[in-house]
């Protein structure tokens, strides 16, 4: 006697039923895509007890027609494709005609539908055990399905089920999801009779980011609008300061539908590294655009996942896309000081004042910086002797030289002017060749004051011996001095190379490793080349250091290698450009001008100069550079205003 059986139809579509319908939610999205699909401009979910007793979706749609009721319930009967060839270029959301069979398998599914050409509506009931009325009914043109006690004949799914809460979330995420894809749809969902959600439908993405994750999270958002290869980028990305500890908030669409998609995740994390603080994750609503023939969403039963014809295109549309937002729409961070303000002392009763004589007047400082020719390189000044490449228009054009290190009290004098070249426009090399070529006179304090901005900088002083402070117009500028050099560095070692800056040591220094960061560094010696080390083997688990990139002390050769060996020991397997650009980032933070060394007021003034001149803001390991604090806030602190 044969062993195969052939399984009666019932539970064939039981079994189709468990890749389809796995819980409340994606019953929800299933009949949401069919809303979508249907034309509608309103769609409205309710769900009681989670979504496992009833659930109701409702829309304005096209309808369905009379005749055509009872095939929709069949296995693979749609209205959205009629053959294989339609399967290159699927526009809607819904496609494979197993949902509603799926659904009538294992719950008790009641439709209300009409189309605009009929008169009268069609009231339809159907479950497991198959069709039970059909018959005309009142109702507005449109279709609502209303699904009752979800899993009722198939009791080993329902165990799996959990609690209430959870699956409302669940139902909730799919709403959510829909109204950021279709904003053009206005949405209401009700839970157990209250209503959570309800968009505008207005067709602006920023009105449905708003109406799902409220006022807080909009505001942190850059708006993104691109185009390349094809390739339509739209929505937003957050703020570098308002990334999350994960990736929940990234909601990517391709051609209006939500899915996960590796691809895009990875270039927009790309296009913000240098950006977010170590551990931040960025969040997006980002819609793509993509010719129907170049992805393919026929991969997963739920659809949530596709695959296209060539990646490349869309990771470099999301990536140039989110950095081009980014430098248009990241603005430096402005300090706010909350709080009541404070009572003048003399206000306080039992107050004792205190009265300090009166010190002689002094004299202004005078804190002009010497006229420094023209160098024979184009790096002319370094910072702590750490290549921070000052040119020589960035000096100031002063007469009176200045000791390396002077009072505090000197630093209130010290303005960092402004260029001419620089207020025209001209870029700062053409003004570097103009002052090589023809450099021109002193100009006399007052003439250099009328030449710079209305709202000129001048440094206060350095606090902790880590922040620049500046006055600037309105604003008091605080400028991280090792995450500005830093994020220098790094920019200079990117963009020209680390061979550029590679230097032979007279002495080799030997770096002896463990066995894997040993193998691991002698299968990437051409990548340490890159990053401005030349090394070779030397044998039993130990390299010789024959040069390394100039802007390192000699002391830091040996822990910068050995920190390269158990980068690429643990990192075997990522992209050779992720691995040098880590060492470049390790390379420049060991480089860069450490907090508390000992900074002259030179030094700081043409640091913070080309903070803002090259619009430095994050250092590379993403942490901010500088904040402002305005003058407003500083006056409320002190009850001077309200």
């Amino acid at each position: 006697m044969g062993k195969i059986n052939v399984l009666d139809k019932h539970v064939a579509e039981l079994i189709a039923a468990g890749e389809v319908v796995e819980r409340p939610a994606s019953v929800a999205k299933e009949l949401v895509e069919n809303a979508v699909d249907a034309g509608a401009t309103g769609v409205t979910v309710e769900i009681r007890n989670g979504g496992t007793t009833f659930l109701r979706v409702a829309d304005d749609g096209c309808g369905i027609a009379r005749e055509d009721v009872p095939l929709a319930f069949l296995s693979h009967a749609t209205s959205k494709i009629s053959g294989r060839e339609d399967l290159d270029s699927i526009a809607t959301l819904g496609f494979r005609g197993e949902a509603l069979a799926s659904v009538a398998a294992v719950a008790r599914v009641e439709l209300l539908t009409r189309t605009a050409e009929e008169l009268a509506g069609t009231h339809y009931v159907i479950d497991g055990e198959g069709e039970h009325i059909c018959e005309d009914a009142g109702c507005p043109k449109g279709t609502t399905f209303v699904v009752r006690d979800l899993f009722y004949n198939t009791p080993a799914r329902m165990k799996f089920l959990k609690k209430d809460v959870t699956e409302g979330n669940a139902v909730a995420a799919v709403v959510d999801k829909a109204a950021l894809s279709h904003p053009e749809v206005s949405f209401r969902f009700l839970r157990d009779g209250r209503e959570t959600l309800h968009t505008p439908g207005d067709g602006r993405v920023k009105s449905a980011v708003y109406a799902v994750y409220g006022k807080e999270f909009t505001s942190g958002m850059i708006p993104v609008e691109y185009e390349l290869n094809g390739i339509r980028l739209s929505g937003f990305v957050c703020k570098p300061s308002a990334a999350r500890p994960n990736r929940s908030m990234q909601n990517f669409f391709i051609n209006g539908r939500f899915v996960r998609t590796r691809t895009a995740s990875v270039a927009l994390e790309e296009a913000f590294k240098g950006s977010l603080m170590v551990g931040k994750i960025p969040s997006c609503v980002l819609h793509l655009r993509i010719p129907l023939g170049t992805v393919d969403v026929n991969v997963h039963p739920t659809k949530l996942e596709v695959r296209f014809i060539n990646e490349k295109p869309v990771f470099d549309a999301v990536y140039h896309g989110v950095k081009t937002a980014l430098n248009r729409g990241d603005t430096p961070t402005v300090l706010s000081l909350h709080g009541e303000s404070r009572t003048p002392l003399a206000s306080v009763p039992n107050a004792v004042q205190i009265r300090f004589p009166a010190e002689p007047e002094q004299k202004p400082v005078d804190a002009r910086f010497p006229q420094v020719p023209p160098p024979a390189r184009e790096k002319s000044y370094a910072v702590n002797d750490s290549a921070c490449d000052i040119e020589a228009d960035d000096l100031p054009e002063v007469s009176a030289p200045v000791p390396r290190a002077v009072p505090a009290s000197g630093f209130g004098a010290m303005t960092v002017p402004r260029r001419p070249e620089e207020e025209a426009g001209s870029p700062p090399a053409a003004a570097l060749s103009r002052v090589e070529k023809n450099p021109e006179p002193v100009a006399p304090a007052a003439e250099t004051r009328e030449e710079t901005q209305e709202e000129p900088e001048r440094l206060i002083g350095e606090a902790f011996g880590t922040y620049i402070v500046l006055e600037r117009g309105e604003c008091l500028v605080f400028v991280d001095k090792h995450a500005a050099h830093e994020r220098m560095l790094y920019e200079k070692l990117k963009n020209e190379g680390g061979d550029a800056f590679c230097q032979m040591l007279l002495e080799p220094v030997t770096v002896t490793l463990e066995k894997n960061e040993y193998s691991a560094v002698l299968e990437s010696l051409d990548l340490c080349r890159q990053a401005g080390f030349e090394l070779e083997d030397f044998g039993g688990g130990t390299v010789l250091v024959r040069s390394a990139p100039m802007i390192l002390n000699d002391g830091d050769i040996s822990g910068a290698v050995m920190e390269i060996a158990g980068y690429l020991a643990e990192n075997k397997n990522d992209l050779t450009t992720r691995k040098v650009d880590w060492l470049y980032h390790n390379v420049a933070c060991r480089a860069a001008v450490k907090a508390g060394d000992n900074t002259s007021p030179m030094e700081l003034a043409l640091l913070a100069r080309r903070v803002e001149r090259e619009d430095v803001r994050y250092c590379p390991h993403g942490r901010p550079v500088s904040f402002l604090l305005r003058k407003k806030d500083l006056e409320r602190q002190f009850g001077r205003i309200q």
